[in-house]
């Protein structure tokens, strides 16, 4: 039998990290490190990746750079792999929500949404799965969201993106686990991040979001930290094409 302790191990594990500028993908990155991996942040604001590193330490790098950029996807791909190798964990947090209501989207908006959350994720991580292939071994995160399945106002090209996640992530599995690379999804509920800044910032409305979840409150950054390591770890080696609500039951009521 494995040990138990070690099925969470990442040592000698190299993690990618889009978005980890701020949020999620900024915990992402935090944790990961602190379980054994080297991580490479992305994102397109250099302090604040440049802050991460220094929290992290020798075990993290970054680079500042655009994944909705696709020419410049051979140059992103050889710059992650440049301190530490090639990866052997992506996770994509990098998102945007421009709330605009139905009336109301552009096409700018609505372009910038998806290449961002739905183009970049798969664009990326099929830049990277050769390496993994060559590996045996490869893990990818997607971030879904309760607009995965569930319909709020001013959200209609954030939600067309997060509903495309869950098939994406579905697809990404069918393709690629067989190689030994397993795809799935966290879906977070309402965490204190940049993106949600509008939510908090009204505490009647955070109060709302927090009585319609199961357990009374809404998201604490470590409530992220568990889920995350679980489906980069050997610990989920049996799981793939999953999207994993990390809401406190938000999505089961």
């Amino acid at each position: 039998m494995a040990d138990p302790a070690k099925l969470f191990h990442l040592e000698g594990k190299v993690a990618v990290i889009t978005g980890a500028s701020s949020g999620l993908g900024r915990r992402a990155a935090i944790t990961l490190a602190a379980a054994g991996a080297r991580v490479v942040g992305v994102a397109r604001r250099q302090d604040a990746l440049a802050s991460l590193c220094a929290e992290i330490g020798a075990a993290a790098a970054y680079v500042v750079g655009d994944v909705t950029d696709r020419d410049g996807l051979p140059a992103l791909v050889e710059a992650v792999s440049a301190p530490f190798g090639a990866p052997d964990i992506l996770i994509h947090a990098a998102g945007v929500n421009t709330r605009e209501a139905a009336d109301d989207v552009t096409p700018d908006g609505w372009d910038m949404t998806l290449a961002l959350n739905l183009s970049a994720p798969f664009f990326l991580s099929q830049a990277l799965v050769p390496a993994m292939k060559a590996k045996g071994w490869g893990r990818i995160v997607n971030f879904a969201s309760l607009q995965t399945t569930r319909a709020f106002p001013g959200g209609i090209a954030y939600g067309a993106t997060k509903g495309g996640i869950a098939q994406l992530t579905r697809a990404m599995a069918e393709a690629w686990s067989p190689h030994g690379i397993t795809a799935n999804a966290i879906g977070p509920g309402f965490f204190p991040t940049e993106l949600t800044q509008a939510v908090f910032s009204d505490p009647d409305r955070a109060a709302r979001n927090a009585a319609q979840t199961c357990i009374g409150r809404n998201g604490r950054m470590e409530d992220i930290d568990g889920p995350v390591l679980f489906l980069c770890s050997d610990a989920s080696s049996y799981v793939t094409g999953q999207v994993l609500m990390v809401d406190g039951g938000f999505t089961a009521k």
